[in-house]
């Protein structure tokens, strides 16, 4: 069960606090512009190590008293941080070997932040002096609601090549294979001569002449994600031993962050919390946040989660750091609310005037609060008190799109048929596809209990355990629809071949054979005879059971089927256009009795989630209608729109940018 913040009682709103960067004058100044926005939770010590340890054993905490205090006093709860994420100067110093090294053997210097290796003995004993320092000063301190650990996990460091993460690897692989025989079988090394007789012959995939073993690759994936998540479990446990009543969490980075298997992760966090920045440049940003929002709530088994970092407008590490538009902030910040978080909190609260990130937006702005950004942070202040009653209440899915860290890492080795293929741009694909028909879907892995889905998804699920494709049939067999895309089913948890033909682990379920691979030149299509287009891949496929929906009209496969249905289970044999997909989705859900949440398709470029409330005797709902687009757009809805407190009789008016959550009682 997710536990909340201590002490909060409406939504959390706030975003990461530095005083350290800034003169004791600034600090009381900070607290009264804080209460003046509505902040009541800040992150406090992410990056601080230095100035807590300022060398190894002395600690400073006169300065978090200080500040600690000085927000109690005015009513803001505390986020504390293990300030693990950035070891300081002297650290390294005095621990060279904990520095990370390169695939290629090169040793990486001091000088940025995550400059450690995960696997280093030296760093794991740091890090939990310095949490368990903390645990034991703060535990009973009034401010604090919430114990933050480390940050941002793998995000710079997410590999480490050198001798000590060798060993651990080693370790690592006994504990999951037991004897060298079990290995060699996994990981197929009769290929090329790589027979391992002994332990020690095994290192990490380091650069090599040409193709390193994929299965050895695949499990130096599971192994980095395991190693960070062992650093994440030393400093959880000194906090809970000392501080048992005060929820833990770390900040996952979704969705786009691949070295992170956040399913094993997120049953370790009382709370999950999720950092997500858009990409200036992609016009489907929008789109791309709602998926990220859809995956937090999922790996939150539902239930509410917290926004622990977003910008109030640019970012300073894209190679453009382009400025949000006047209405932008407010309108991404409920866009996360509306996909199941209970707070929105920012990256940072004051911007930094020094360092990497000076140019990173923050909620006091350079030029202070006679500023857009800062009305605008006052005014979402004021709009998440209004709309508190969301918390707690649940986000209505009846679909499931597949996502499985392990089939993304494998889906990408090296000597596949195509490096085009982009296990994140199939699955956006999807969710974008859904997104433009007003359907919401949760994610889930492929073994999970799907049976409250009437619909799952899946993308190019390359990697499938037998026991996950099982599942999938069973969900078939018990009434839901599936559909499959293409280069799915292909292998097994070791990466071998499922042999007699594709889609391996599908093919008697979705009755059909593929015979051959025909993947696309850089920049192909190939038209169907529905007038659909493909891209990226095509197969040469034998219905074998299955209806034939579309063929190839053209292209190394032309004649043959396309899309195919068996009973409730599709497959789709190449990349579909946008438009295309959608129409295919659109069908589909029709078939499967899922509905859009507005009733019907919403107009272009509005999103529709609706979240309902648990219980009681007067149910109630939450439309959240969001107008990403330029143009003025109509709703249908029934109720009371929380942020203006206007009555809504039918038919809601949304002009080009607005946001409206009107509450529907009796839903």
């Amino acid at each position: 069960m997710t536990a909340w913040p201590d002490g909060i009682d409406g939504l959390c709103y706030g975003g990461d606090y530095n005083p350290e960067q800034w003169p004791r004058d600034v600090w009381a100044e900070d607290a009264r512009l804080m209460r003046q926005a509505g902040v009541n939770l800040v992150t406090v010590g992410v990056f601080s190590w230095a100035w807590l340890e300022p060398e190894e054993g002395r600690f400073e905490f006169g300065w978090l008293d200080e500040v600690l205090d000085l927000l109690h006093g005015h009513g803001i709860r505390v986020d504390l941080a293990t300030a693990t994420a950035a070891p300081p100067p002297w650290f390294s110093r005095r621990h060279p070997e904990s520095l990370p090294v390169d695939r290629a053997g090169q040793r990486l210097w001091p000088g940025s932040r995550q400059t450690f290796c995960p696997s280093s003995a030296a760093y794991r004993a740091g890090a939990v002096r310095l949490a368990s320092s903390l645990a034991k000063r703060y535990a009973g301190h009034p401010a604090l609601a919430l114990w933050h650990v480390h940050n941002e996990y793998g995000c710079h460091n997410a590999h480490c090549w050198c001798d000590a993460s060798a060993e651990a690897f080693r370790g690592w692989l006994r504990r999951r294979y037991g004897d060298l025989d079990q290995l060699n079988h996994a990981w197929g090394t009769a290929f090329w001569s790589q027979r391992y007789g002994d332990w020690e012959e095994i290192g990490p995939p380091r650069l090599a002449p040409t193709f390193v073993n994929p299965t050895q690759q695949l499990d130096w994936w599971r192994f980095s994600s395991a190693e960070l998540l062992e650093c994440y479990r030393a400093e959880r446990e000194v906090l809970a031993r000392h501080a048992p009543a005060i929820p833990v969490t770390t900040n996952f980075m979704l969705a786009r962050f691949k070295p992170v298997d956040a399913w094993a992760w997120a049953p370790e966090l009382d709370l999950v919390s999720n950092d997500h920045y858009l990409l200036g440049e992609d016009p489907l940003a929008h789109v791309d946040l709602a998926l990220a929002g859809d995956l937090s709530r999922s790996l939150a088994g539902g239930a509410p989660w917290l926004l622990m970092e977003h910008s109030t407008s640019a970012v300073n590490w894209q190679a453009r750091n382009l400025a949000k538009r006047p209405g932008q902030l407010r309108r991404d910040s409920l866009a996360h609310v509306a996909r199941g978080a209970d707070g929105v909190l920012f990256f940072q609260w004051r911007q930094s005037r020094a360092g990497a990130e000076k140019f990173h937006s923050a909620m006091v702005p350079h030029a202070g609060t006679g500023t857009r950004i800062w009305r605008e942070v006052v005014e979402l202040g004021g709009e998440l008190e209004r709309i508190a009653e969301v918390k707690g209440s649940r986000v209505d899915a009846e679909v499931a799109l597949l996502w499985d860290w392990e089939a993304w890492w494998a889906a990408e080795l090296d000597a596949h048929p195509s490096a085009d293929l982009s296990y994140l741009s199939l699955v956006r694909d999807h969710h974008t596809a859904l997104w433009r028909l007003g359907v919401t879907a949760d994610l889930a892995q492929p073994g999970a209990d799907l049976e409250r889905y009437r619909l799952v998804l899946a993308p190019s699920l390359y990697l499938v355990s037998d026991a996950a494709a099982a599942n999938l049939r069973g969900f078939v067999e018990g009434g839901g629809s599936l559909l499959v895309q293409f280069f799915s089913g292909i292998v097994d948890q070791h990466d071998h071949l499922r042999l007699g033909g594709y889609p391996g682990a599908f093919r008697e379920l979705l009755g059909v054979r593929v015979e051959e691979f025909c993947p696309l030149p850089a920049g192909g299509r190939v038209q169907l005879d529905d007038g659909s287009t493909g891209s990226l891949w095509s197969e040469v496929v034998h219905a074998e059971r299955a209806e034939v929906l579309a063929r190839y009209a053209d292209g190394p496969a032309a004649g043959g089927p396309a899309v195919t249905c068996n009973g409730s289970a599709w497959y789709v044999s190449t990349r579909l256009a946008g438009d295309d997909l959608r129409r295919l989705l659109g069908a589909v859900c029709n078939h499967a009795g899922v509905a859009p949440g507005g009733g019907s398709a919403p107009p272009e470029g509005v999103e529709l989630v609706r979240r309902r409330s648990l219980g009681g005797d007067r149910p109630v709902s939450w439309l959240f209608a969001i107008n990403h687009g330029e143009r003025p757009a109509t709703v249908e809805a029934t109720g009371v729109e929380l942020l203006t407190g206007v009555e809504v009789g039918g038919r809601l008016p949304l002009p080009g940018g607005a946001v409206a959550i009107v509450r529907e009682d009796g839903a």
